[in-house]
């Protein structure tokens, strides 16, 4: 079986998985990219994408852990689901850029 369709998930300010979706199309091959403000929309998200025949799926490394095992979940396990991972040379970087939540 080859990969046909492909699922990227992302975080951004004020995106909204209904409306910021975006296809690229070419040769039978066809990805699905999705933005979303909160990381909570991500396994609903995911598991349409596979209804809708998405063979594989990726997080941008903003989800983390916790996230990738909710949206792992929520598919079922039906397809493949990998995140964008960081080497220590990003720790900082990252941290600066998605700063732990207050409780």
């Amino acid at each position: 079986m080859a990969l046909d369709a492909f699922g990227f998930l992302f975080t951004g300010r004020g995106l909204d998985p209904d409306r910021d979706r975006s296809v690229i199309e070419r040769d039978g091959f066809r990805a699905v990219m999705v933005g979303m403000a909160d990381p909570a929309r991500a396994p609903e998200v995911a598991a349409r994408l596979v209804d809708e025949g998405i063979q594989l799926i990726e997080l941008c490394g903003g989800f983390g852990p916790v996230w990738t095992a909710k949206v792992i979940e929520a598919t079922g396990s039906r397809v493949p689901v990998g995140s964008v991972g960081y080497g220590p040379e990003s720790i900082d970087g990252m941290a600066a850029l998605f700063p732990p939540k207050a409780d």
